[in-house]
Order: C-alpha cells, then structure tokens, then sequence
C-alpha cells in the first residue's frame, strides 16, 4: 500500500510541478500543436504545446523507480535496500517507454515539417508492431499464462495466437488512445479512471494469491504500483490539459497510454475485460474504422466525422460538454468492468 501511494503521489508532484516547465521550453521553440483543417472549431488551438505526455511518462517511471526503495524495515530500522524489480513489472515498463518513443518520433515528425501529419502509416506501425512482439515474447518468457482471459484464464489455450492477440491489444489500444486524443482533458481524464482500475485490480490479485496465483515473475502488487505511478500522473498533467488546455500530451502520451493499459490487462489475466474497461477507446477506434468501411462500400458517411467525439462536437455540444459527458461513459465502463472482476471473484471462492 506504500508503494502505490508514494508511486501516485510522486507522480502527480512531479507532473503537475514540470508541466509549466515543459509548456515554456516547447513553447519557446515553437514545438505547437498542428490542427488538421477539416476539425472546425479548433484552429485557435493551432500552436498550442504538444508532446507533454512525455512529463507523465517520465513522471511515471521515476515514481516506479523511487517506489521499489525501502527506506525503513520493522525489524532492521532505516535500512535503505531496493525491493526486486519482476518480469511483469519491467516488460509494462518497457512497453510504457517503447510506445512513448514511437509517438516522440511522431510528434517530432510533425514539428520539423510543420504539418499536422508525422511518421508516414508504415513507419509507425512497424514501431507499434516491434514493442508488441516484444513485449508478447518477454511475457511468453516470463511465465504469462497465456489462455484467453476475462477476469481470470478460461482454460481456452492460445498457443501461437497469443502472440497475435498481445500484438492486437497493444497497438490497437495504443491507437484507441490516439483517438480519443482530440479535444482538451478527454484521453489524460478517462486514461486516469482506467488506471484507477488496474490499481485496484493489481492491489486485489495481490492481497488475495489463492484465488489469483501468479508465477512469481508476474507480480501483481508491481503492476498496481505502475498503474498508480500513471494515475497519478495524469492527474497532474491534466492539471494543464484540463480546458483550455495549456498543452497537449500528443502521440508521445497517448500511445503510452492504451500500450500499458493493453499490458497491463495481459499480466493480469483481464484481458477481455479491458474491452469494458477501456470501452471508450474501443468506440473510439470502432467509429473511425466504421466511418472509413462505410465511406468506402457506400461513399456516404455515419458520422459526421470520426472519431466519434468530434461527432457529437458537430452536432452542436460544446467541447466541454463533449468531453465530461464521455468521462461519465469512461466512468461507467470502468465501474461496469470492476463490478464484472468483484463477481468473478466471489464466484471462485471469494470473501465479500
């Protein structure tokens, strides 16, 4: 439990204090947000600081870090020792800073050629696609079981197809991410619910090891700390990002974000689930493949235009209204999902 306050707390002291850094040093170079021309309504925003993500993403793997640090044992004093770091832990760490350094390469592109577009489709995929496999063979060597999951493994063995699935999760929540990363506070406020989640998840498989038993390279008590360390994060960041945003997190963020969401869920055996969890993202990343299918078979459209949240901003709600009324649909997917793993947990022997 110390562990993850001092991995949220920390994060959140180190966001919201190096925010305001980033917003001047980006601004002084002129590294500004580029709006593409069809999203009416938001060219004023056109300049606005981007690649703020990386304060949080930082922010997170320090809290880690400083997290691991015991400074005082009941039997020994002040002993200052370094608790063991696990596979899992590491391998979402990994993937946390992998993807964060795809989107930086992205966001980069996008200010040397001061355009709204950054690495060409294939480039950034094949990066996506590169952490993913990785993170899918270190997970397969650390011991994951690796059996379709909803809240706990159904005993349908993947095999091979795990790999595809883990691949699958990891850039398309990624990209889910990216979407819902389109007006001020939507991804930093319903990514801090969706971590908020995984905190109780990974604290919950820990405190109770005869009905979650993990190998012991997959530890749930330091994915918690992971979740808590980006909680915590983006509750600082959005400090800034909240409207009118000061600075946007951009792919550097957002990629980081749905990367460790989908690794998290894999670790801890909730990897359907995190569809209800992260229903957001799914509705997000759903409406734009949705919009493109369409348009192609009928060259008509089915939403004025996707993502689905630029949708509702054309239909007349204010931005405002658009984002706290998709942070309450957030809401209710990550309370539906916690309420769906409560269950499961009391059918499989559980305490109440």
């Amino acid at each position: 439990m110390i562990a993850l306050l001092t991995a949220a707390g920390l994060s959140m002291l180190i966001a919201i204090s190096a925010t305001p850094i980033a917003i001047r040093y980006f601004r002084s170079r002129s590294i500004g947000q580029f709006i593409q021309e069809e999203v009416k309504g938001h060219h004023h925003k056109q300049g606005t600081p981007t690649m703020g993500g990386a304060v949080f993403v930082v922010a997170s793997v320090v809290a880690y870090l400083v997290a691991h640090l015991r400074i005082w044992s009941p039997v020994a004093g002040f002993d200052l020792a370094v608790r063991p770091f696990s596979a899992g832990g590491l391998l979402a760490m990994g993937t946390l800073v992998g993807m964060a350094f795809i989107g930086f390469l992205d966001d980069y592109v996008k200010h040397t050629k001061k355009r709204s577009l950054g690495l060409s489709i294939k480039a950034k995929y094949s990066g996506q696609l590169l952490i993913a496999i990785g993170f899918a063979w270190g997970a397969q060597a650390a011991g994951v079981n690796t059996q379709l999951s909803i809240a706990r493994p159904l005993g349908i063995g993947l095999g091979p197809v795990f790999v595809v699935l883990a691949i699958l999760m990891i850039t398309g929540f990624a990209n889910g991410a990216n979407f819902a990363d389109g007006m001020d506070g939507l991804a930093a406020g319903s990514g801090a619910l969706m971590f908020g989640a995984y905190t109780i998840i990974g604290f919950w498989q820990f405190r109770n090891p005869s009905v979650y038993p993990f190998p012991e390279s997959i530890d749930p008590a330091e994915l918690a700390v992971i979740a808590a360390a980006m909680l915590g994060g983006l509750l600082g960041f959005l400090w800034w990002n909240a409207a009118p945003a000061r600075i946007f997190m951009g792919d550097v963020g957002s990629n980081a974000i749905g990367a460790v969401l989908a690794a998290l869920a894999i670790l801890t055996n909730t990897q359907l689930l995190l569809i209800v969890i992260a229903g957001l993202y799914v509705a997000e990343s759903a409406s734009s493949a949705l919009q493109i299918a369409w348009f192609k078979a009928t060259g008509r459209r089915i939403f004025r235009m996707a993502p689905i949240h630029h949708h509702f901003e054309l239909a007349g709600w204010p931005e405002t209204t658009v984002v706290v009324r998709l942070w309450i649909v957030a809401g209710i997917g990550v309370a539906l999902g916690l309420g769906l793993f409560y269950s499961d947990f009391i059918r499989a022997g559980g305490l109440f």
